[in-house]
């Protein structure tokens, strides 16, 4: 596949029309969606923004390359678009870009395409190129463009072995000491950046009369793997990724850990820290380097506590949804066919196996995110007994349960840091000990003497009274979490305070199978995407062309409790989206809870209403609470100047 048969004719735009950011976006996905390369604007459009809020896809120099790889691409293909007047894509260089590439990769893609983009990628770091591609006028013009420049970059690359290959036989050895580097470069999608970093880096270390090998963490998995060898004879490392490449093989050495931008904008800046050994050497598992203690320290307490939260949750996520749903259809099972037919329990002991491993995995990832790999076996170990009644000195009939395993996710990941902080000058002959020995015998004593004698007895004691508090909960109470609960959920779509109501929400589903709670957090997270549909359905005066076609897809991310459809909305307008989001949700949430409705579900939206106890109330609350919602947002938005 070359790059003729990925930039289609009929997928570029010479002009585009955007101002904005998401306008552009809107447009591309739009003309993707027109000549057939995809089959689901949403989803797509869905994966595109996901990339973007990990960072921005504008890499600079007047190019972007927003990308995403799923279901509803129906083949590969690069949409080429370009903007005369430059758009503000929040670029990394903080300049408009002007010239665009949205990728559209097929999932399960094999790795032909892969190796084309990575030729487009490493063509767009020829300033020539840029420059006549801003020029061109027409998509034939664009097409010859880049055929002319694949022709050029093969001849000179030839050359280069050419010159390499003789320059190696003439080598003397006084002249073996030229500088070498190894680098690893890798994105969290492994499409566009991954490569063009490699190439920047390759290019850059031409010109400084280095070697260098880069290995590539990219979508077609490792390429051009980094062997013992070659690490060891580097003067020095470069690993240019926003996302965990294997590290453990570089201790001892000089490294260099930046974003995956700085090794396309930076090149020369990391090879010049990599081969005059500026950079701290790196330790695996005896601690962090200075480099990464400092990047640490700049992190508020708040933030590294609430990412290593998230890791265990997103861990913990498969298991809830996955479980849940098994167990919400066994109950189904159990009212046409009886609780002793195989098929109900069937369900419902996969699903409990499942949930029985909730506790245990948010506490391990919740650990490795602190100590890494090491605190794996303390922090599974740690969460298990949060979940046992009888794992405390104290006789118990409760256990200390959810609470009690987010603390043991964070003290076996502290147990670990400290463990690796007070063995760091451990002699060299016995380090090969610390992983396979030490760690795990002093991490898990450690870890299960804090939670047998301190935590568990005492967080058993908490638990069970939150237990009896919510099975004892009268209406009014209820009202008000429930009121609460729902509020929550559309505070901050996706973040911390949803995040938090979601979680406690299935910590008390998981003490006492009653899914009352998650009914209220449920419809709370479906209200806002829903509000935004009806007010854009409704006041179409008040929003622009562009808005008016994505609210029409928050119908369908609202009813599946995609509460994160919202956000492009109240981005763009915060008060008035988020103001009228939370007090429908609030609502909704509220009502829930007056009328007794239960989902036992953790997931699923409008599609699980047959597993609850009351499903007309259920709609009706999500109904009534999207419609408050709608209606506020609609009238108290100000009219959009369309000009």
């Amino acid at each position: 596949m070359d790059l003729k048969q990925l930039l289609l004719k009929d997928a570029m735009i010479m002009d585009l029309k955007a101002t904005t950011k998401e306008e552009a976006i809107e447009e591309m996905v739009d003309k993707y969606y027109q000549v057939g390369v995809i089959d689901d604007k949403d989803l797509y459009k869905s994966d595109i923004l996901k990339r973007e809020a990990q960072t921005s896809t504008g890499i600079g120099d007047g190019i972007a390359m927003p990308h995403a790889r799923d279901k509803a691409v129906k083949r590969a293909t690069v949409l080429f678009a370009k903007s005369d007047k430059g758009i503000d894509y929040k670029s990394l260089d903080g300049q408009p870009a002007y010239l665009f590439f949205m990728i559209a990769a097929p999932d399960g893609a094999d790795n032909l395409h892969l190796q084309a983009l990575a030729a487009l990628s490493s063509l767009l770091i020829n300033p020539e190129l840029v420059k006549n591609l801003k020029a061109a006028k027409t998509a034939d013009e664009v097409q010859n463009l880049f055929d002319e420049a694949m022709k050029a970059k093969d001849k000179a690359d030839e050359e280069k072995e050419k010159a390499k290959a003789a320059a190696a036989a003439a080598q003397t050895d006084s002249d073996k000491k030229k500088p070498y580097v190894v680098a690893v470069t890798a994105c969290p999608t492994g499409i566009a950046h991954t490569y063009m970093a490699e190439a920047a880096l390759k290019e850059q270390a031409e010109k400084m009369g280095v070697d260098i090998k880069v290995e590539t963490n990219g979508s077609e998995g490792v390429k051009h793997r980094l062997t013992a060898d070659e690490i060891n004879r580097a003067d020095g490392v470069i690993v240019a990724a926003d996302k965990k490449v294997e590290m453990p093989r570089f201790d001892g050495k000089h490294l260099v850990n930046r974003p995956v931008s700085d090794g396309i904008n930076k090149a020369e800046e990391l090879i010049n820290l990599a081969v005059e050994q500026k950079a701290p050497v790196f330790h695996d598992e005896g601690g962090a380097s200075s480099e990464e203690e400092e990047s640490e320290e700049k992190k508020s307490l708040w933030s590294r506590i609430y990412a290593d939260l998230m890791n265990g949750i997103s861990n913990m996520l498969p298991f809830v949804v996955g479980g849940g749903i098994l167990m919400a259809i066994s109950f189904l099972l159990e009212n046409s066919v009886g609780a002793k037919s195989q098929w109900f329990l069937f369900f419902n002991n996969v699903g409990n196996y499942a949930f029985s491993f909730l506790i245990p995995v948010l506490a391990a990832y919740i650990a490795v995110s602190i100590g890494d790999r090491p605190a794996l076996l303390p922090g599974f170990v740690g969460g298990y007994m949060a979940s046992q009644a009888t794992a405390s000195v104290v006789s118990s009939k409760s256990p200390a349960g959810f609470i009690g395993g987010l603390l043991a996710g964070f003290i076996a990941g502290w147990v670990i840091v400290f463990l690796k902080k007070w063995l760091k000058n451990l002699p060299h002959s016995l380090a090969g000990l610390k992983t396979i020995l030490i760690y795990p015998v002093l991490g898990l004593l450690l870890t299960g003497a804090i939670m047998y004698f301190i935590v568990d007895p005492v967080f058993a004691v908490v638990n069970a009274a939150i237990t009896h508090f919510l099975e004892s909960m009268g209406t009014g109470n209820a009202v008000i979490l429930g009121t609460l609960l729902g509020g929550m959920m559309s505070i901050d779509m996706g973040g911390p305070f949803n995040k938090a109501a979601y979680t406690f929400a299935i910590g008390t589903f998981t003490a006492t199978q009653d899914g009352a709670l998650m009914a209220a957090v449920m419809v709370g997270g479906m209200v806002p995407p829903l509000a935004i549909a009806i007010a854009t359905t409704f006041w179409k005066n008040k929003f622009t062309e562009q808005e008016r076609q994505a609210g029409l897809s928050n119908y369908i991310l609202g009813l599946s409790f995609i509460t994160e459809g919202a956000i492009p909305f109240a981005a763009g307008d915060p008060l008035h989206v988020i103001v009228s989001s939370v007090i429908g949700s609030a609502i909704s949430g509220g009502l829930t809870q007056l009328w007794g409705v239960n989902v036992p579900a953790p997931h699923g939206g409008i599609f699980v209403t047959p597993l609850a106890n009351k499903p007309l109330l259920y709609l009706l609350a999500v109904v009534i609470g999207a419609i408050i919602s709608g209606v506020i947002y609609g009238i108290w938005k100000p009219a959009k100047n369309n000009k």
